[in-house]
Formats: C-alpha cells, sequence, structure tokens
C-alpha cells in the first residue's frame, strides 16, 4: 500500500504530485527545488545555496518518513548548466557519507521556476 509523506518543512508540491509516497519501506521523494518553504523562494541566484536548499528540502520529507541522509540509496541532480556539476558537488558532499547513494546528473533545458537544480532520492528504511 502506497502512503504520501509530506510535511510544511519542505515546499508544498506545485502540481499533481506527492512531495513523497512510501511503498513499503521504500520512499520515493519527488524532484526537490531549492525552494526556502517558510519565504516560497530561493535562497538567492548561486547554484551552492540552491544545492543546500534542495538537499535540506530532502532532509527535511527523509526526517518526516522517519529516515535521515544514511537511508538515501539514490539520488537525481538536474542542473541547468552542468558547469555547475562541480560546485554543486561539493555542497552535496557535505550531506551525504560512504556509502554514498547511487547517482545520475543531468544537464537539462530548463527547470522549474527556472531554478538551477533539482534532486530527488530513493530511500530505504529498516
Amino acid at each position: 500500500m502506497n502512503q504520501a509523506v509530506s510535511t510544511s518543512a519542505a515546499p508544498a508540491a506545485i502540481g499533481p504530485y506527492s512531495q513523497a509516497v512510501k511503498a513499503g519501506n521504500t520512499l520515493y521523494i519527488s524532484g526537490q527545488l531549492p525552494i526556502d518553504p517558510s519565504t516560497g523562494a530561493f535562497p538567492s541566484q548561486e547554484i551552492t545555496a540552491q544545492t543546500e536548499a534542495s538537499l535540506k528540502n530532502i532532509g527535511a520529507i527523509l526526517k518526516e518518513a522517519g529516515m535521515d541522509y544514511k537511508n538515501v540509496v539514490k539520488t537525481t541532480v538536474l542542473l541547468k548548466d552542468i558547469a555547475d556539476f562541480a560546485a554543486m558537488n561539493e555542497v552535496y558532499a557535505k550531506f551525504f557519507s560512504e556509502p554514498f547513494p547511487a547517482r545520475a546528473a543531468f544537464q537539462v533545458a530548463a527547470l522549474p521556476k527556472d531554478a538551477l537544480v533539482e534532486i530527488e532520492a530513493v530511500a530505504v528504511g529498516e
């Protein structure tokens, strides 16, 4: 049975989807834009601040589901500009430790609200 997971500590979905869905002990977190849930705005137009905001939103959803970053097994990072890959990686590395989650990273033509980054995640609980 699938169960929607949501928290006001992360931005609300901006379409017909859930912040996350828990299926068994697996949590599928929708792509998180770098929106500050308290202001509804991006923290800045810098890739490092936006990456941190996206990952903090993921952390809030993980917490709501009784998990944390160590439960994440896979992420997908969507970048507006692949030239931001190294800067994104520096911030990303502060949120995860070995064994690091599997990951894919892509440059995309555009992201919602003209974001620089969007990150989705899959986590597995006990």
